[in-house]
């Protein structure tokens, strides 16, 4: 399809920005790089350069992170199992998305970073893997990497589509570039009627905005999970047992202070600690024990011990069994106006779960689970240790919500065949 003058002119001025802006980028490696040494590997793959030769890719699915890979591992797990010839790429932006799908598939996948949104870049990453199909998740509208979809002939589609209120308002300085992106698209699954009209009202056809539900309900319940939590509980005995989870560094101090709190009514209590980017693993623990705590971790001593005050989660992908293994959890990113992390993986195991007021990027599954009677948001630090020192004293009331999480998971299970269905038209099929 053929540029319009028009639309020569906004992609021109955008790329002639972000070639300015390019040196950003390489300072942000190297920012990023002084706290999580994987961002100084593999630069090659963010400006598409690659040391093998090219070759054909059946579907090129990309995710920007852990969160994004694990929402889209039922998609790829049911295409993988129908299609087992395929050959896959799965692209992320983080270190914490890469080492989630090596953890997922190993190498069964292949994996690169996505390159930057750079005319070149994006032209040589397309070139090299040519994907016969590109799933996008959730909200990555990079018009250099759709346009060049459409240029190609490759069917495109968003999966698992969100669009907050806040971020269509962001997006109005961009408004007549990315209108023209979204039509680039072959269909927007949303996650939610309001996530699929905020599409509409930043440029897509109603016709290519379907509501599809959510795919974080289709999560799957780990394998095995009994089996975990009673190894779990054989090393740690009865004790009471909360989890803070997917913390950021703003909230580690109040993390901290509750456990505290906390122990001064259950002195044997022990805190589960995941914080949510790897380059925190060990402060969290240099924390912990500066609070005068005994602290274990997952990589060393791969269960608590029944002595124990802390026990640091130090690895990916364990999240939801470990859940599973706590009476009440924290889900962070909420204390701080991150947005929040996923809610249902507590939902799905069954574990009764508290969290601060900033839910921006799970407003519709926040406000279901609240509904359901499965959630309890509080307004701060303060309100979040009260709120855990009454799910553990109140066995009762952690089964009501742990019951509520679990039935409203199973309830909002199918976004996985309707996305499924959305895209089979355009399914590889045959020789390229």
């Amino acid at each position: 399809m053929r540029m319009d003058l028009t639309e020569r002119f906004l992609r021109g001025l955008y790329s002639a920005v972000l070639y300015v802006l390019t040196p950003v980028t390489v300072y942000h490696l190297i920012w990023r790089g002084f706290r999580f040494r994987e961002y100084f590997q593999r630069w090659n793959e963010r400006y598409a350069s690659y040391p093998h030769p090219a070759r054909q890719t059946d579907v090129w699915l990309h995710a920007v992170s852990m969160g994004e890979v694990n929402a889209a591992a039922p998609v790829v797990d049911a295409l993988r199992k129908a299609h087992p010839e395929w050959r896959w790429l799965v692209t992320t932006i983080t270190p914490t998305g890469s080492a989630r799908v090596r953890a997922l598939w190993g190498d069964e996948v292949e994996h690169v970073y996505v390159p930057y949104d750079l005319p070149g870049a994006v032209s040589r990453f397309l070139r090299h893997y040519r994907p016969r199909l590109a799933l996008v998740m959730e909200t990555e509208l990079w018009p250099n990497l759709l346009f060049g979809c459409r240029d190609r002939g490759i069917p495109a589609y968003i999966l698992n589509a969100r669009l907050s209120a806040r971020s269509l308002r962001g997006y109005r300085a961009l408004a007549p570039l990315i209108a023209r992106v979204v039509r680039t698209l072959r269909c927007i699954g949303a996650q939610s009627s309001a996530d699929a009209g905020r599409f509409v009202a930043l440029g897509a056809t109603r016709e290519g905005v379907i509501d599809t539900g959510n795919l974080k309900f289709d999560i799957a319940v780990p394998e095995g999970l009994d089996d975990f939590v009673q190894t779990f509980r054989d090393n740690v005995g009865q004790r009471p047992v909360w989890i803070a989870a997917s913390t950021h560094e703003e909230e580690e101090a109040a993390v901290v202070a509750i456990h505290r709190r906390l122990r001064e009514r259950w002195p044997e209590l022990l805190l589960l600690w995941a914080p949510r980017h790897p380059e925190r693993f060990g402060r969290v623990a240099e924390q912990a024990q500066a609070a005068g705590w005994k602290v274990a971790t997952r990589r060393k001593s791969t269960w608590p011990g029944d002595d124990d005050d802390v026990f640091v989660i130090d690895t990916m992908g364990e999240l939801m069994a470990f859940y599973a293994c706590a009476e009440a959890a924290f889900v962070g990113g909420s204390l701080q106006p991150v947005g929040g992390h996923n809610l249902l993986e507590p939902a799905a195991v069954g574990t009764a779960m508290v969290t601060g007021p900033h839910l921006h990027n799970f407003v519709e599954i926040s406000r279901r689970l609240r509904e359901a009677g499965a959630l309890v948001v509080a307004d701060d630090a303060d309100g979040i240790a009260q709120a855990l020192g009454e799910l553990l004293a109140d066995p009762q009331a952690r089964d009501r919500i742990s019951g509520a999480g679990r039935a409203l998971v199973e309830q909002g299970r199918g976004a996985l065949a309707r996305t499924l269905q959305m895209i089979d038209a355009d399914l590889p099929s045959g020789n390229a």
